[in-house]
């Protein structure tokens, strides 16, 4: 087999994909290694919930947010390059949901799903919303743009990434959703051995998968932010 020859554009998108990726794992190396000391901080109730939100916040940009900052500055690379627009916008928000809706009935046959509350998973959320006005907008602002929109458009950027560096002509194979959807699965836990950690397991890579083909579908990635923001970990 001869050896695979990348162009220059595509050596260029691996050292992107390198760079957001090295970005991560520093953020998550500091993170592993202070877990303790900064679980404990972020719940100390005696500092203020938006000092608190905010060293979270830079934790979560530092991992999913940060690379893909550095990158666009470094190629200078717009938004809408990356499908942050209005053409398609509908589309893609009603695609991306059709892709959580395995979640959500799994959610509710596991008895899962008793409220819907967007960002519970951030142990500060409660804490802002029943904060006093400005710090409850602002402290949601800032974990809506981190845990919502930064999330999601760190996947769709790592996913285009990929795809150009790789690209294929099959339709249904998409290297960078199987990318984002093995690394999601891998950052939140999401590996068990009995039958209903195997089907939660399915339904991510649904979503995560779905979502991302949905993006290149439409070319619209609006989709994937507002299932971050709407649909993700508010069940």
């Amino acid at each position: 087999m001869g050896k695979i020859k990348f162009s220059l554009e595509q050596k260029k998108t691996f050292v992107d994909i390198l760079i957001i990726t090295a970005i991560s794992l520093c953020f998550l190396a500091v993170y592993f290694v202070f877990q303790k000391q900064i679980i404990n901080i972020i719940k100390h109730n005696d500092i203020s919930v938006l000092a608190r939100t905010l060293l979270a916040a830079c934790f979560q940009f530092g991992i999913a947010g940060l690379g893909l900052t550095a990158v666009s500055i470094l190629r200078k690379e717009t938004l809408s390059s990356h499908g942050l627009k209005k053409k398609g916008i509908v589309l893609s928000i009603i695609l991306c949901i059709l892709c959580f809706m395995p979640y959500i009935i799994f959610s509710l046959a596991t008895h899962q799903a008793n409220e819907y509350f967007p960002f519970k998973s951030v142990w500060t959320t409660k804490e802002v919303l029943k904060s006093n006005f400005p710090t409850n907008v602002i402290g949601m602002l800032i974990i809506g743009i981190s845990w919502g929109f930064f999330e999601a458009f760190n996947y769709v950027v790592i996913s285009d990434k990929i795809n150009k560096c790789f690209p294929t002509k099959h339709k249904w194979l998409n290297w960078g959703a199987i990318f984002c959807s093995a690394s999601c699965i891998l950052i939140h836990g999401l590996v068990g051995i009995n039958f209903s950690d195997i089907v939660e397991t399915l339904c991510v890579i649904i979503i995560i998968y779905g979502m991302l083909l949905a993006k290149d579908y439409t070319g619209n990635a609006w989709g994937c932010v507002f299932i971050f923001i709407f649909l993700w970990n508010a069940f």
